[in-house]
C-alpha cells in the first residue's frame, strides 16, 4: 500500500467514497436508462418534496405617477395609507386635504425559493389594488413581503417595469397590453431565510405530476435499478418514496443531481380534450376507436322575414296594410356512410380527415362516437 493512501484522513476516505458513487450513479444511469423517442427526464414529470418555492405577498404605495394613481372617489384605503405612511415619518395631515392622484395602492407578489438566504434578491410583481389608470413612472415605497405564517421574509422597494402603457383624453384613449401591472427585477431582499436543512433529510418524496400507477412504478423501477437496491417504493398513484443512501447522507446534492436527469417513458390515460370556446381538438396516442359506420352532413335552415305592402288604386276608398312574409330555405348535405377503425391515432385522424371534418364538425362527432361507446378515451369537455 503507498504512503498516499495512509495518509488519507476519514474524511478524505469519505469524500472518495461518495464521489465514487456518484461516478456509479451516473454510468449505471446511462446504461440503464438509453435515450428512447418519448423518453424524459424525471425532473420534468415529478416534484423533490424540499425543493419549492414559497410565496410572498405585501400592501404598498407606489408613488411619482403622473396623474394616473388612484381616484379619490372609491380609494379611501389608499388615502388611509398615506396619513399612516405619513404619520409614522412624523408628518401631521388631515385625510381630506390628500388628492392621492399621484400615489396608488398596490399588492406585491413574489416567490422565494427554499434555499434563499438574508440577503439573496427575488423579482417581485407590481399590481394595482385601487382604481388607478397607469402605474407607468412608478416608484415601489418599501414594503415587507410576509408568508402565510404572518412572518416578514423579504423587503422590496424600486422603480416599476411596465410592458404596457394607457392614454386618456377628454373623448378618446389608446391602451397597450395592461399598464396597471409592473415588476422589479430583484426589487426584494430576502430578510429571513425558510428554517429547513435540506441535507439532514433521512428519505425524499417525489411527487408526480401527473397520477398513473404505471408511470410511477416506472420511477420507482428505475431508481432501484440505479441505486442497486430498494431505496424506492410507491406510497400511491402519485408519492414514491426514497430512503437517502448511507452514502449520500449529509450530502444529497450528487444524489439529485444524478436522480432528476434519469429517464422515464410516461405514460397516461387514453384523453381526448375538447374547447367548444375555440374549437380546439386535442387526441392523446392512446386514443383507439371500435370499428364504426358514421355519416356527418351539415344541415342548414334560412329563415327570411320581409313585409310585403298592398296599396289600393288611386280613388279607391281603400287602406295601405303592411303583410308580413317569411321564406324557408333548408339545404342538407347528402353524405354516404364512411367505415372508420382506428387501431391507431393515425388511423383515426385519416378517417376523420376522409369524411371532411372541420374542427366544429369533429367535436360532434367525437361525442356521438363516445355516447355509441366506440371512443375508447376520455372526453373531457372544457
Amino acid at each position: 500500500m503507498s504512503t498516499a493512501n495512509l495518509n488519507r484522513t476519514p474524511q478524505d476516505l469519505r469524500k472518495l467514497r461518495v464521489a465514487i458513487a456518484c461516478a456509479i450513479v451516473f454510468l449505471l444511469a446511462g446504461a440503464l436508462c438509453p435515450m428512447t423517442a418519448d423518453a424524459v427526464r424525471l425532473k420534468d414529470i415529478a416534484s423533490f418534496g424540499g425543493v419549492r418555492n414559497n410565496d410572498l405577498v405585501g400592501y404598498g404605495l407606489v408613488v411619482g405617477l403622473s396623474g394616473t394613481g388612484d381616484k379619490s372617489s372609491g380609494s379611501q384605503f389608499t388615502i388611509q395609507s398615506m396619513v399612516s405612511m405619513l404619520d409614522r415619518m412624523g408628518v401631521a395631515v388631515e385625510q381630506a386635504q390628500l388628492k392621492p392622484k399621484n400615489v396608488a395602492a398596490v399588492m406585491v407578489t413574489a416567490r422565494m425559493p427554499v434555499s434563499s438566504k438574508p440577503g439573496s434578491r427575488l423579482d417581485v410583481t407590481v399590481s394595482s389594488l385601487g382604481n388607478a389608470q397607469s402605474l407607468l413612472g412608478g416608484i415601489l415605497l418599501l414594503t415587507p413581503l410576509r408568508g402565510v405564517d404572518g412572518n416578514v421574509y423579504a423587503l422590496a422597494q424600486g422603480a416599476l417595469a411596465l410592458g404596457g402603457v394607457s392614454v386618456q383624453g377628454a373623448a378618446a384613449g389608446a391602451q397597450k397590453n395592461i399598464a396597471t401591472v409592473g415588476s422589479i427585477p430583484n426589487g426584494a431582499s430576502v430578510e429571513r431565510g425558510v428554517p429547513f436543512k435540506f441535507n439532514n433529510q433521512d428519505e425524499l418524496t417525489l411527487q408526480m405530476n401527473v397520477a398513473d400507477f404505471s408511470t410511477t412504478m416506472s420511477v420507482v423501477e428505475i431508481i432501484n435499478e440505479t441505486l442497486g437496491q430498494d431505496f424506492a417504493k410507491a406510497d400511491d398513484v402519485s408519492t414514491v418514496r426514497l430512503r437517502i443512501p448511507q452514502e449520500f447522507k449529509g450530502n444529497l446534492v450528487p444524489l439529485m443531481a444524478s436522480l432528476e436527469n434519469l429517464e422515464v417513458s410516461p405514460d397516461s390515460k387514453a384523453k381526448v380534450v375538447v374547447d367548444e370556446k375555440t374549437g380546439t381538438v386535442v387526441l392523446g396516442r392512446n386514443v383507439r376507436l371500435s370499428k364504426v359506420a358514421v355519416a356527418h352532413g351539415n344541415l342548414q335552415i334560412v329563415i327570411t322575414e320581409g313585409t310585403d305592402v298592398s296599396q289600393p288604386a288611386p280613388f279607391g276608398g281603400g287602406e295601405t296594410v303592411a303583410a308580413p312574409s317569411t321564406e324557408i330555405n333548408v339545404q342538407e348535405e347528402n353524405r354516404r356512410l364512411i367505415m372508420m377503425e382506428g387501431a391507431t391515432l393515425q388511423e383515426l385522424i385519416d378517417g376523420l380527415n376522409s369524411i371532411g371534418a372541420t374542427p366544429r364538425d369533429l367535436i360532434s362527432i367525437l361525442k356521438t362516437l363516445k355516447t355509441a361507446g366506440a371512443l375508447h378515451a376520455d372526453l373531457e369537455v372544457m
